[in-house]
């Protein structure tokens, strides 16, 4: 990943401005020259922001969703609200407004607003047909904020990561006290999901794929096969990919038991542009763990700590 080329931040920007991409080659000579002279940032929360809209149940239906009348499996109608990640069709302006934001005040990168954009995630709100066209949405929408904010500063442009979160189920750990040979997902399935979501992205014009708040590194390897898996079945370029595990107590483990150094050694072959670790804990206790990781990758590193929620 630290690989050096012309860093053409001209040629980066103009293609930005114009809602192209630029290529996977372009993109990781800027930031490997960008790096070496000073830190770049990600955004912040999307989620806490959106929460401080206080939106009810018809921001999130929009008049697409107006009718929506799905039941879940006890037969209790299905609440759209808390779905993030449907603001993309219901609330573009406010969600392109969120990204804008945070290029505004300084952020390289951006994440898409996509965190739940899988089928299994999606699935839990009887929203899996849409997966692709939210990914695709939520891509354009933040690649539009990256281009008006890179027009006004055309010496930095700013890039749009497309968000990969875990979903909410696990390979490695049994959802069943009394099977621990139960899995309420499969490998298959997970890749699946993951190659929607990636096709989503890529279509939508993103710039790097995030894989972030990994629990569980068998999902994270999911993902990883569906992103390798999408770029050879479709012929182009790998996108550069960043992977980011979130560590869920002091002890520095994943919810699945792994520190943060096997953690790295268990993803080491995805060649990733950056490693690092995100959530669970503040800034302050995850300093330590985040140099334990800093030591041993020899690639770039990265991380994002909050407070937590809700307090």
């Amino acid at each position: 990943c630290r690989v050096e080329g012309p860093q053409e931040t001209k040629k980066v920007a103009d293609k930005i401005i114009a809602g192209q991409t630029p290529t996977p080659s372009e993109v990781l000579n800027y930031f490997n020259a960008e790096l070496k002279k000073r830190i770049c940032f990600l955004d912040g929360g999307m989620g806490t922001r959106i929460q401080a809209e206080k939106l009810e149940e018809a921001d999130y239906r929009g008049d697409r969703f107006k009718d929506f009348n799905e039941l879940d499996v006890n037969g209790v109608p299905v609440s759209l609200k808390g779905n993030n990640d449907l603001l993309v069709f219901s609330k573009p302006e406010m969600v392109k407004d969120i990204h804008k934001e945070y290029f505004t005040a300084g952020s390289d990168i951006c994440e898409t607003n996509t965190f739940n954009g899988t089928t299994v995630s999606q699935g839990e709100y009887k929203m899996q047909a849409v997966v692709y066209e939210l990914n695709k949405r939520g891509a354009e929408l933040a690649k539009q904020a990256a281009a008006e904010v890179t027009k006004a500063e055309p010496h930095k442009p700013r890039f749009v990561a497309g968000a990969v979160g875990p979903t909410s189920r696990t390979l490695s750990v049994s959802p069943s006290v009394e099977d621990s040979s139960f899995r309420a997902v499969t490998w298959d399935e997970l890749v699946d999901t993951y190659k929607d979501q990636v096709s989503g992205l890529v279509d939508g014009g993103v710039d790097l794929i995030m894989i972030e708040t990994v629990f569980d590194t068998q999902n994270c390897k999911a993902a990883i096969f569906a992103v390798d898996q999408y770029f050879l079945e479709t012929g182009k370029e790998r996108l550069p990919v960043m992977l980011s595990a979130t560590i869920v107590d002091n002890s520095g483990r994943t919810l699945s038991g792994q520190t943060v150094e096997a953690f790295y050694i268990s993803v080491k072959h995805a060649n990733a542009f950056t490693v690092g670790i995100n959530c669970a804990l503040g800034a302050a206790q995850m300093k330590g763990f985040y140099k334990k990781l800093a030591d041993l990758n020899q690639g770039w590193c990265h991380v994002y700590p909050n407070a937590g929620l809700p307090n």
